[in-house]
């Protein structure tokens, strides 16, 4: 593809190009997601001939950092931005509540259940070893009536349910 154009209005036509590539790259935990709706994705400038993206992971030890890096820089390669470099800011600290309504709807329809608000704090915050009490619904047939069945699913950001009306598992995405 050829390079994006130069100048006061291409740059701004580059910078819009930039943005659209980069909202639609998935999240490589939950392709159902973009990082966009997911709200990682912070921030794209272009600077001259570099395209500088901020993101946030979902949490400080998330292994899909990289491979979310390598993404963002593959499509805006594909797309014809030479120069790219991907930031991560950890500050603010990502919160599920920035999980677009877009976002959440795809949750739902792909099985999972969205979280609900996140929990606010002032102060220092207690550590429980309980398991985290929550309200949510089975994301296939709408009960209430669901049980925790692990804490932790195959990424830690998840806990794993089962609804006791439908009988089917879940898995849900954690407030934070």
């Amino acid at each position: 593809m050829s390079s994006p154009p130069r100048g006061t209005e291409s740059m701004h036509i580059g910078s819009t190009v930039a943005r659209r590539v980069v909202a639609s790259v998935t999240d490589p935990e939950m392709p159902m997601l973009t990082l966009e709706d997911l709200g990682v994705l912070r921030d794209v400038e272009v600077v001259g001939d570099r395209v500088v993206v901020t993101i946030t992971p979902t949490y400080s030890g998330c292994p899909a950092m990289a491979t979310m890096r390598d993404d963002l820089v593959h499509a805006l390669h594909d797309h014809g931005f030479d120069q790219v470099e991907v930031r991560v800011s950890l500050h603010p600290a990502w919160s599920s509540d920035w999980i677009t309504e877009r976002g959440r709807q795809a949750l739902t329809d792909h099985g999972l259940s969205a979280p609900g608000p996140a929990p606010r704090h002032v102060g220092p915050v207690l550590l429980s070893l309980r398991p985290t009490r929550r309200t949510l619904v089975c994301p296939r047939c709408a009960s209430s009536d669901v049980e925790l069945t692990s804490e932790f699913g195959p990424t830690a950001c998840k806990a794993l349910y089962r609804c006791s009306a439908c009988l089917e598992p879940f898995e849900h995405v954690k407030e934070i």
